[in-house]
């Protein structure tokens, strides 16, 4: 599984469930400042806040942008209602793996978004404060799922020029990163079975 970051809380995972590779875009929004992809033609695209504007999207990519559950191309797919009625919290299954998304969030998670999120593999959260969590709420958050592998979001970029450095989280957190990279390549064997792992993106 190959994870890219785009900038704000968007991603690009390419997954490879059964026989075919599967691309899917989290969170296309257009931004007010900085660069974003002009076209992408993802096999599936994940819309958590309903009320923002996308970029374009080729092909005819399966869109999923409410709370439920469905599997399509060898991927499961699972959402819980956010915080507010146009937003939802995700979980990914693929290639054995689980991948929670939180999208826009600065809100501690309810007990029925916990349901779903809770113990995955790999968590991608915002903490660059503002709509997103701050250092503090982040590390929380973190605390409440457990995960094995933390992705942080949201933090300063030139789409977010105004957001807290992602070093704020990782000094909260208590945690070192490597060097950011532009993407990560993530097997079942080789997550992490007793220390928590954090990895930075750098954006693509």
């Amino acid at each position: 599984m190959h994870i890219t970051w785009l900038g704000s809380t968007a991603l690009k995972i390419q997954t490879k469930p059964g026989e075919q590779d599967i691309t899917i875009i989290i969170d296309p929004y257009k931004q007010e400042t900085g660069t974003t992809p002009r076209s992408l033609a993802p096999n599936i695209a994940i819309i958590s806040d309903t009320k923002k504007e996308t970029f374009t999207l080729s092909g005819e990519p399966f869109i999923f942008n409410s709370p439920g559950e469905i599997e399509t191309k060898g991927v499961l797919i699972t959402a819980a209602l956010g915080h507010d009625p146009e937003k939802i919290i995700i979980r990914i299954d693929s290639e054995n793996m689980s991948i929670a998304h939180l999208g826009i969030t600065n809100k501690q998670l309810t007990n029925e978004q916990l349901d779903i999120v809770n113990g995955v593999d790999i968590l991608c959260l915002p903490v660059g404060g503002g709509e997103g969590y701050d250092a503090d709420q982040a590390v929380k958050t973190v605390n409440s799922i457990e995960p094995r592998i933390i992705i942080p979001l949201g933090f300063k970029s030139d789409n977010e020029p105004t957001a807290a450095d992602v070093s704020t989280f990782l000094k909260a957190i208590g945690l070192k990163a490597d060097e950011p990279e532009k993407k990560v390549i993530l097997r079942k064997k080789d997550l992490p079975q007793e220390d928590t792992q954090i990895i930075v993106l750098a954006k693509e």
